[in-house]
């Protein structure tokens, strides 16, 4: 097989001038329209590349050899940004006021963008497609449920996905892998609670909603303390207490907003079930009424077993990075979308530069994707594909 470092070394600047330009001009869930027509750029110079663009409206869908008979791989990127507004001094900063690429999606929208220049290079060492899949509104609107369900992992059908994601305080030329579920669940709750409004000072002759909200806050702490099993992982946070509009007035209504995590779907769906009982019962009994509303949010990331060996074995063979074991965490991930549908490998690309012992994190008002780190994203992204079908098939 060809060295691929010089193929990444004459591309290299251009894909630190595109990172550059998409970090200045941040764009949030499917409102990623520049992005999409900065990669399609891109993506323009390269020959036979299959380009289905416009899906889940800023979508784009590429894949190089589309007529070859192995099996076809896919690799995922995100553009969106967060409403953030960016704390930094970079020359490169964003210029849109309240909006920042804080998760480092362009980074990873370049380093795909680089790794289909350098692949195409080497279309001869291809034994099947690769998909390059560049996904809108990863942050917010499962952006990977709308591609999936519109064919992105289809004609021709991927055998397996592989994503990264940029770990700031992980070295350069590291990975992070983690077996099974890596990230967890991500569902949103919102509790409505009625009452009966009244005079602050005769609180006797109504129903105290904020009274009732404050029971149900405590109340729901009790769920990961003793429903479930010590040794499972779930998270319950109530975010937002919403009531009243003055000090000497008793509102009607209250309302709780917060968010619910687990690294297993049967302890999400009781979790789920206990804050609906939780909530209900502990206003009746308070004497008024609480409706608990759901948004469908994201699913567990199980990471395929035989996903992540063949990621390791390629890296092992290709001295591409180090492989660091992590730990599951309790962060989301609208990869896990794709993950249910194929076998998926969602791991972590060191950003830290040498000789730096920390550095902003993600969601951070003055997180940076490291340029330094492209190179290395880049190559794992080629590896992975020029090697997946001689891999994943022992």
């Amino acid at each position: 097989m060809k060295n691929i470092d010089p193929l990444v070394e004459a591309i290299l600047p251009g894909i630190v001038d595109l990172r550059h330009d998409l970090h200045q001009h941040p764009e949030l869930g499917y409102e990623e329209f520049r992005t999409a027509r900065r990669v399609l750029e891109h993506l323009s110079e390269i020959p036979d590349l299959d380009l289905r663009t416009g899906v889940a409206e800023t979508g784009i869908i590429a894949t190089l050899g589309p007529e070859k008979s192995g099996p076809c791989v896919a690799l995922r990127a995100d553009m969106d940004a967060l409403p953030i507004e960016e704390e930094s001094d970079l020359p490169y900063k964003s210029q849109v006021s309240g909006k920042m690429h804080a998760c480092g999606h362009d980074g990873h929208t370049s380093c795909l963008v680089g790794a289909a220049k350098v692949l195409a290079q080497c279309t001869d060492e291809l034994a099947g497609p690769v998909k390059f899949i560049f996904q809108p509104a990863e942050e917010v609107g499962a952006g990977g449920r709308r591609l999936y369900e519109e064919g992105a992992l289809e004609n021709p059908k991927a055998q397996a996905i592989f994503g990264l994601h940029g770990a700031p305080n992980l070295p350069q030329g590291q990975i992070g892998t983690c077996p099974g579920s890596f990230l967890a669940s991500a569902d949103t709750f919102q509790i409505d609670i009625q009452g009966q409004g009244a005079h602050a000072a005769f609180p006797h002759t109504g129903i105290d909603p904020v009274l009732i909200a404050s029971h149900i806050v405590v109340a729901l702490q009790s769920i990961v303390s003793r429903n479930i099993d010590p040794l499972s992982q779930a998270v319950v946070t109530v975010g937002q207490i919403i009531g009243g509009t003055a000090t000497n007035v008793i509102p009607s209504t209250a309302q709780l907003k917060g968010t619910v995590r687990a690294l297993d779907e049967d302890v999400r769906a009781h979790v789920l079930e206990r804050v609906v009982h939780i909530a209900t019962h502990t206003a009746e009994s308070l004497n008024g009424s609480a409706e608990v509303h759901f948004e469908d949010g994201y699913p567990v990331l199980n990471n395929n077993e035989q996903a992540k060996q063949t990621l390791e074995t390629i890296v092992a063979q290709t001295k591409t990075a180090k492989i660091i074991d992590l730990l599951p965490v309790m962060g989301a991930e609208d990869f896990a979308f794709y993950a249910e549908q194929i076998p998926g490998m969602f791991f972590m690309l060191g950003l830290l530069p040498q000789g730096h012992t920390d550095a902003p994190g993600l969601h951070n008002p003055s997180f940076n994707f490291a340029d330094g780190a492209l190179s290395h994203g880049i190559k794992l992204h080629v590896e992975i594909a020029r090697n997946f079908a001689s891999v994943w098939d022992q």
